[in-house]
């Protein structure tokens, strides 16, 4: 067995691993998060400009307080246990293939397991403010969320610029075809991490049906692994393959009817995980195409908010788009899977924009 192969097996065994042990963590969250009745005692009953949101309301009020939040514990803790445990077993005697395996290095996986761990603890505070302070509307206010992820992307972005000397972009397809063009940002490369973090973590918006969140993400760091790889960075590909493997074993429980939710800290830790695996591949270009979905969620937030403001009426329904389309009456499942289905096109896309510029 060559090198190479040994890494492609690593790369199925992480995630086959990760996706094994977070299922049976499962097992034992949900009859927890039931217990402790994790969820919210009060459903939003307001959109962010402060009007009331009768659309959502009407469609999400019964699920909102009765199924638990603080599922997206089962990603961040399982990977978090698996890249360690990988990590000491690689100090046994007479074990090279569990040295091989390996996956914590300082180069590739510190810091998208800083900004995993960090944003999904963070994300799990928020949960815990929403679900048992009933007087706090909407958990941790949306200043002091801004200002943590803020924090993270500052934090990445002198990681990556001072520590690992980094500052170009690469634009594919742009000047050079197919490879595109770099661009030197200096220390405006540091900016641009913050503000790409910051976008990322408005995505998670997408956390609004039985299944939607996760089986995006998976197709999201899916890409990622299969960039990483193919870039040679084969510690990342193996957390991002990890990620992966969670986040199948998360929709085993989220599929409709949902066990439980991602909550803010699955949400937010992936978010600003998928922003730092992004940069760290030079995939910040591509990043759009392969999280269009999160792009459209986002888009027509601001699309909604930017009309109410200058024609004083509504675009749709109710936002982001997959609450406008339940409430015209698509099954939640139907969106849920047409959503699925465009992450996986769009993930394939971006992939193969991706390559091209390795070549």
């Amino acid at each position: 067995m060559t090198l190479h192969d040994f890494y492609v097996i690593r790369l199925f065994a992480i995630s086959f691993f990760s996706a094994i042990f977070s299922f049976f963590l499962a097992r034992f969250l949900i009859p927890f998060l039931v217990k402790i009745k994790f969820w919210k005692k009060r459903a939003r009953e307001e959109t962010l400009t402060g009007e009331r949101a009768e659309v959502f309301f009407q469609l999400h009020s019964q699920r909102e307080v009765s199924v638990p939040r603080g599922g997206g514990l089962i990603i961040w803790f399982s990977v978090t246990i698996i890249i360690f445990l990988f990590f000491f077993l690689s100090f046994l005697p007479s074990s090279w293939w569990l040295h091989k395996a390996n996956f914590l290095s300082r180069s590739q996986t510190w810091l998208p397991l800083f900004a995993l761990i960090v944003g999904s603890v963070v994300g799990l505070i928020d949960d815990i403010v929403n679900v048992f302070l009933v007087d706090k509307k909407g958990g941790l206010s949306f200043r002091s969320k801004f200002f943590i992820v803020f924090l993270i992307g500052l934090v990445g972005g002198l990681w990556l610029y001072y520590k690992l000397g980094w500052s170009k972009i690469n634009i594919p397809l742009i000047f050079n075809f197919p490879q595109g063009t770099s661009f030197d940002l200096g220390v405006f490369y540091i900016p641009l991490f913050i503000l790409v973090m910051l976008a990322c973590w408005s995505g998670g918006v997408v956390d609004g049906l039985d299944g939607l969140a996760g089986g995006i993400f998976a197709s999201i760091f899916a890409a990622l692994s299969v960039i990483s790889f193919f870039e040679g960075k084969l510690d990342l590909a193996s957390f991002s393959a990890a990620l992966v493997g969670t986040l199948f074993s998360f929709l085993w429980f989220n599929i409709p009817p949902a066990k439980f939710y991602m909550g803010e800290t699955g949400v937010l830790g992936l978010s600003a995980t998928m922003a730092t695996i992004a940069f760290l591949t030079d995939s910040v270009a591509v990043l759009p195409i392969i999280a269009f979905p999160m792009v459209l969620e986002v888009g027509t937030i601001i699309l909604q908010l930017l009309s109410k403001k200058i024609r004083k009426k509504k675009i749709w329904l109710s936002t982001p788009i997959h609450n406008h389309l339940e409430a015209i009456g698509w099954k939640s499942y139907q969106i849920t899977m047409r959503f699925w289905v465009l992450s996986v096109i769009c993930a394939i896309l971006g992939v193969a924009i991706k390559l091209m510029t390795l070549r």
